[in-house]
């Protein structure tokens, strides 16, 4: 028999914001185990929590990326459970009133609907240490910000899901409302997901892998979990409803509990926590100021005649983008700024993160070339010295600029010129005769060991060479 894979993702990322969401601790990752918390992230008796209103900011921004409504009021709920990393053996959180219902994100060939977004407090973090230490807990995560995002059961596999991550990590990235540091666990992923005869419309029993911290944890999940479960179906078992553990090193998952309902973790409105009400000003004030997603930035791209390739690879990373624009801003050159990012820049990059050389200096360097005030060999060296050494590129540039011209550069032309008869009778018949030039430009620079004032050398080549 044939199965449809039915996926619904349950989102969580860590939002940009300088304090923790119920109290002025600081949302820093890295700290000292246990510094940055309080009798509120902590969980202290008679501690009363304060919203953080740039963390509800966040999420209406997130919403409006993403063509979700957003509520006129917000409700806080506690969601009640144990867990040795939650210090008050509850989470504030959102059920039946969050900040953002609906939305969508389009993929390639699909949308997927989104059912909500809201805002939480991330729990701590246990850390599983030696046998004779046993696990500890650092506190510090307890508190931060945590946005969660809620999709219908539109995926259908792997691939999907893998494409849906991307584009949300991209959207929240360029609207700088989250970094998705997935390696800080800024961003995780919960898998719901169930199968069903190909072509019915009775949704099976759903299993939920839980907090799934890279895409390829989460393709090599689904693609587990569903063959799972049709093994168990095809050998005529049923499926449980539960919740499993990932085991990235083994490739497999395994049953931790039965699956918890909303009625299990008991939801009832905080006592300590008012509504929020979002005034439609606000909303307003929030989608005026929203910023250039990557899906904008790639079809501008295409408009400055780049192709869809390489608007692709340029807004891949918003790091990548925003350099790119910074070049541009000092140089509209789009074509030649991006050659140079796409070949010189990134396989500098191999094996690193920073860009060793500003984008200014990079559109200066470029600038340099277009105006003949260097060679492209000469700029080759200077982009590796500024690279590798830090040097000052305007410095280099001077250093390096043509400082042969003159009578002594006329000496130089008229010499190649004569011992190259045959490439000046090819210039006069050929119908690509900028080769030619080209050719002669090249020899100049390789005499001049690329000192050569670019400008006067083309202009005494032309003149020794046209009929």
């Amino acid at each position: 028999m044939e199965y449809d894979i039915v996926i619904g993702l349950e989102v969580h990322a860590e939002l940009k914001t300088k304090s923790k969401v119920f109290c002025s601790c600081k949302n820093q990752f890295g700290s000292t185990p246990n510094s940055n918390c309080c009798p509120v992230c902590i969980g202290l008796p008679g501690a009363l929590p304060v919203l953080n209103k740039k963390a509800v900011e966040l999420v209406i921004k997130a919403g409006l990326c993403m063509d979700c409504e957003i509520n006129d009021k917000a409700v806080f709920e506690r969601k009640n459970y144990f867990y040795p990393d939650l210090a008050k053996a509850y989470q504030i959180s959102q059920l039946v009133k969050p900040i953002c219902v609906g939305g969508k994100i389009e993929l390639k060939d699909k949308t997927v609907r989104l059912n909500r977004i809201h805002l939480e407090e991330d729990a701590g973090k246990l850390v599983h240490s030696s046998r004779a230490i046993g696990t500890l807990i650092d506190y510090n995560r307890g508190g931060v910000p945590l946005m969660e995002l809620v999709t219908e059961p539109d995926i259908s596999s792997a691939e999907e899901a893998v494409e849906f991550l991307t584009k949300l990590r991209s959207i929240l990235v360029y609207s700088n409302v989250a970094d998705c540091k997935m390696e800080e666990g800024g961003m995780r992923c919960d898998v719901n997901l169930s199968i069903k005869p190909k072509g019915s419309d009775v949704l099976g029993v759903r299993s939920e892998m839980k907090n799934l911290n890279s895409f390829k944890s989460v393709y090599r999940a689904i693609k587990y979990e569903a063959q799972r479960q049709i093994d168990i179906l095809e050998q005529g078992g049923k499926i449980v409803q539960e919740t499993r553990k990932w085991d990235d090193n083994k490739e497999r998952s395994y049953a931790m509990r039965k699956k918890e309902t909303s009625q299990d973790y008991r939801y009832f409105p905080d006592p300590d926590m008012l509504a929020v009400n979002i005034s439609r000003e606000l909303v307003s004030k929030i989608k005026d100021s929203l910023p250039e997603l990557a899906d904008q930035r790639f079809k501008r791209y295409v408009s400055y005649s780049l192709t869809e390739y390489e608007s692709e690879i340029l807004t891949r990373d918003k790091a990548y983008s925003d350099y790119f624009d910074k070049a541009l801003s000092v140089y509209f050159e789009p074509k030649t700024i991006a050659n140079w990012f796409l070949t010189d820049v990134m396989s500098k990059l191999k094996g690193q993160d920073e860009i060793k050389i500003s984008p200014e200096d990079l559109a200066l360097i470029i600038k340099s070339v277009d105006d003949k005030v260097i060679s492209t060999k000469v700029s080759k060296e200077i982009f590796e010295k500024a690279w590798e050494e830090g040097a000052s590129v305007e410095k280099l540039i001077k250093e390096l600029s043509g400082n042969i011209e003159g009578e002594e550069l006329r000496k130089i032309v008229e010499t190649l010129v004569a011992e190259n008869e045959k490439a000046v009778s090819d210039y006069r018949t050929t119908d690509q005769p900028e080769k030619v030039l080209r050719w002669f430009m090249g020899q100049v620079m390789k005499m001049t060991k690329g000192k050569a004032n670019a400008t006067q050398a083309e202009t005494m080549i032309l003149e020794l060479i046209k009929e």
